[in-house]
């Protein structure tokens, strides 16, 4: 994965050797950042992929360092039991800013990727499946759909059946919900999921990839057996065991979408 130019509003390694923090939105006197890292070898005149990770939280927490640097949008403010609109906003304005900026930062505008974890899973997802909902003050001429999608146990259907989140959104979950926007359009995906994720049910997730190969758009999903929410996070609960996997899994899909070439810079460690 260190083979991929940037990694966008939270990094999902720290092997890069440089990294700078931009301001990509101003809302009421707040100023919210994105950290881009950049591989050794990165020049200006480069056109690489880049994935805008987004960490996890339900929308209303969550630790900024979940991908080993700095991410930010707004979440939810607490006592506010509505829908995550501020969350949906943030992510399609990071994206766009991404896009626009694509030249100065070396980056391929058509391979911008969007990952992240749980409710970060669901907002890479919202921005690569779901139409509306955009911050409006937005220069709505430059796109923020993802063009390939990574996603770690994401909370990406809040409908009525089994989805997450429904509470929040309630009668208005097609306007948030991925699951419920599947389409032609949508850009390639794979998925992380572990059996025991008690949020999660590994329904959703085959129904969710059902869904996108009958409209015709690839899906790969991956299970991991008696894993609980959270466990491709190295540390606190989860093992580096899956957090190295997953990350080989993401690095070969990348790499069969022709976004990355040659032999991944991670190994898994030999059995003693």
């Amino acid at each position: 994965m260190t083979r991929l130019c940037l990694l966008l509003l939270a990094a999902a390694l720290n092997t890069a050797d440089a990294a700078d923090t931009h301001v990509y939105k101003s809302v009421a006197g707040r100023d919210l950042k994105l950290t881009v890292v950049k591989p050794p070898d990165w020049e200006a005149a480069d056109k690489r992929p880049a994935p805008v990770f987004v960490h996890g939280g339900g929308w209303t927490g969550g630790t900024l360092t979940q991908f080993e640097q700095k991410c930010e949008y707004r979440l939810i403010a607490k006592g506010d039991k509505g829908p995550p609109i501020d969350c949906v906003h943030d992510a399609k304005s990071a994206m766009r800013w991404v896009r626009a900026h694509a030249g100065e930062l070396g980056i391929d505008p058509n391979r911008i990727g969007a990952g992240g974890g749980s409710a970060g899973g669901h907002l890479a997802a919202f921005v690569g499946m779901v139409e509306g909902l955009d911050d409006p003050k937005d220069d709505l001429s430059v796109s923020p759909k993802a063009n390939a999608l990574l996603l770690f146990n994401p909370v990406f259907d809040n409908g009525p059946d089994l989805g997450w989140g429904h509470s929040r959104v309630g009668d208005r979950y097609q306007e948030f919900s991925p699951a419920h926007n599947i389409s032609a359009g949508d850009p390639p995906a794979i998925v992380f999921l572990g059996t025991a994720d008690k949020l999660i049910p590994v329904a959703v997730v085959e129904r969710f990839k059902a869904g996108m190969e009958k409209a015709g758009v690839r899906c790969d999903a991956h299970f991991y057996e008696g894993q609980a929410h959270g466990f491709f996070n190295p540390g606190k609960g989860g093992k580096e065991e899956f957090y190295l996997k997953t990350l080989l899994e993401a690095d070969r899909f990348l790499v069969s979408l022709g976004w990355l070439q040659g032999e991944a810079t991670l190994k898994m460690p030999k059995a003693e």
